[in-house]
């Protein structure tokens, strides 16, 4: 089987280098053993994607300090190559958040070699209970996904400050209850478009699709390859374009940091037959908070399904 593109981040190399900057520390496990950081001082944190991180910040508040790996809305996630400062932060770290399903997995080979004695690594996929076999990656788009972690990220910042457990709590809460509006708007969707069908690049907001009750009509077969930096089947990519030429979708939805020969000329396709175009983001834009970031995702999906608007990048 093809190992999907998220896991061919390049880390060798950096790995080499931190045997010299970091020598003699052990193996990592979650969390590793050792004092719990009990004590005042701001918690130091890293999340591998910046959606994680914005979380970890609005439960952490005055008391985390959070470093996300992966940040840039304009850069391909899927090419990122870890660097000496991404695994400087990651021997620092008393905090680690990643989403796991191979997606990020050159967090592994940080955290093994510069093991942390009283560090704690969340990996959101293995917490929630996702199986090593699950095919969409992209977790933070399914609409009970921070929903879940929220509680859990208040519960390893607790270890690490008990003396402030009742504040992680607290804004864990009142995190959780602040992802109504994308709740309801997923819910005006589904109520107002429920089984609309909708074609895709890849299942990057294959989660939030489901779950606003609309048929993603592309072969999986084709959203794997491109997931997976194949090119897609003939006979796929034939339907695919049939679907976006015969006016048989209402929406197209692609990722837009990740743009190769095929999506491109899925996109000329879809503009030419006036087939309204959604691009969507594996790493959250700037200015974002993660529950903003995914209003504004459902939004332009809705717009796009009630009045034919194209939101090609968000503003």
């Amino acid at each position: 089987m093809k190992i999907p593109r998220h896991r061919k981040l390049v880390v060798g190399s950096v790995v080499g280098l931190l045997g010299a900057l970091l020598a003699g520390c052990g193996a990592a496990s979650v969390p590793q053993p050792g004092p719990s950081t009990s004590g005042g001082g701001v918690i130091k944190a890293v999340a591998a994607e910046n959606e994680y991180g914005n979380v970890i910040e609005q439960i952490g508040g005055p008391y985390v300090s959070v470093h996300s790996i992966m940040s840039n809305p304009n850069v391909d996630p899927h090419t990122y190559e870890a660097d000496t400062t991404d695994a400087l932060l990651v021997g620092g770290a008393q905090l680690i958040v990643q989403n796991g399903l191979g997606y990020d997995s050159f967090m592994n080979r940080l955290e093994s070699a510069a093991a942390a004695p009283g560090r704690v690594i969340l990996t959101a996929a293995s917490a929630l209970g996702y199986g090593p076999h699950t095919l969409n990656p992209h977790l933070w788009y399914a609409p009970n996904t921070m929903a879940r972690l929220a509680p859990i990220i208040a519960r390893d910042l607790s270890r690490l400050r008990p003396t402030e457990a009742a504040y992680f709590q607290r804004a864990a809460s009142s995190f959780v209850a602040s992802l109504g509006t994308w709740n309801h708007d997923l819910a005006h969707i589904q109520a107002s478009f429920e089984g609309s069908a909708v074609a895709v690049t890849e299942p990057v907001a294959d989660y939030l699709l489901q779950a606003g009750g609309l048929s993603i009509v592309t072969p999986w077969s084709l959203q794997a390859a491109i997931m997976n930096s194949v090119d897609p089947s003939p006979q796929d990519v034939v339907i695919e374009d049939n679907l976006l030429a015969r006016g048989q979708v209402k929406v197209f939805v692609y990722n837009q940091q990740a743009v190769d020969s095929s999506t491109a000329s899925f996109l000329k396709v879809a503009r030419a037959h006036k087939v309204p175009v959604v691009g969507v983001y594996e790493t959250m834009p700037a200015r974002y908070t993660y529950q903003a970031w995914m209003v504004a995702e459902t939004m332009a999906i809705y717009n796009a399904l009630s009045h034919g608007l194209s939101t090609v990048r968000l503003s």
